[in-house]
């Protein structure tokens, strides 16, 4: 978000929590880029905070609360509704201060996102397809207005590698469930009481593969019964996607432009490969 609407949002969240009964005299930003995530203090809550206009916090909330009372490795909500404050949406979670700040295991990270699929399959709530998502990747690739910096041959690369790949994971045959979405590292969070996933709002339909494709190479090494071509697969079209995604012209993911210069030629690499 822009200072104005970091602003805004952040006085958003504050005077949700207080008319709560929390005490919020501050917040301080965690993440800045299409959504605000704060800690307001002394209260010691986790904010995510989105303009209302693009966000899916109720079928979020929703999936985190469900997988919460079966038991799943996810982080609590603090309350579980969705406050609308100044065209912005509010979700208070739980904050979990960070054990260490080194990397979770392999076999750990594996483990916890098998119980976390395992706790997915209970859950019954229609989510869209992954292939939905790699449509919203296509549609800006073919939206010239919306990413006016993506030359001409990057963007048939782009178009044709999400086409080929969208197509290879679908006809895959595997079975689908529920999946996190984006369960990467920035999404597992290390807790007194062991690693927990955050942030449910990615949450769609695929393969295991498709979940792992976010997940560091060495997790997919621990996670049992994986099809590593699907997963090889897998990986190409989350990098494809993430990489449309810094091209959209209304993208503010800290330092974006340089990495979608930098993915492409990654992406480039692993279609050669």
């Amino acid at each position: 978000m822009q200072a104005y609407e970091a602003q805004r949002a952040t006085q958003a969240a504050m005077s949700i929590a207080s008319s709560l009964g929390l005490t919020a005299h501050y917040a301080a930003v965690l993440h800045n880029s299409n959504k605000l995530t704060l800690r307001l203090q002394p209260c010691d809550v986790l904010a995510r905070v989105a303009p209302a206009a693009h966000q899916c916090a109720q079928l979020e909330v929703d999936i985190a609360q469900q997988l919460s009372e079966g038991g799943s490795p996810v982080a609590a909500l603090k309350a579980p509704e969705v406050f609308v404050r100044d065209d912005y949406v509010v979700t208070l979670w739980t904050y979990y201060e960070t054990v260490t700040p080194q990397a979770i295991p392999p076999a750990d990270y594996a483990r916890t996102l098998e119980r976390l699929h395992a706790g997915m399959r209970r859950v019954e709530l229609p989510t869209p397809h992954f292939t939905d998502r790699v449509s919203e990747a296509q549609t800006l690739v073919a939206d010239h207005d919306r990413t006016p910096k993506l030359a001409g041959a990057d963007r048939v690369f782009l178009a044709g590698t999400l086409d080929r790949l969208r197509g290879a994971v679908s006809d895959s045959g595997r079975p689908e469930q529920l999946l996190h979405g984006e369960p990467h590292p920035g999404n597992l969070l290390s807790t007194p009481t062991g690693p927990l996933f955050v942030d449910f709002e990615t949450c769609c339909r695929g393969p295991i593969e498709f979940d792992l494709a976010h997940a560091p190479d060495e997790v997919g090494d621990q996670y049992p019964g994986v099809d590593h071509h699907l997963l090889r697969d897998c990986r190409t079209l989350v990098l494809a996607m993430i990489t449309t995604w810094r091209w959209d012209r209304d993208d503010q993911f800290p330092d974006g432009h340089r990495l979608g210069i930098e993915w492409l030629g990654g992406l480039r690499d692993a279609t050669a490969r």
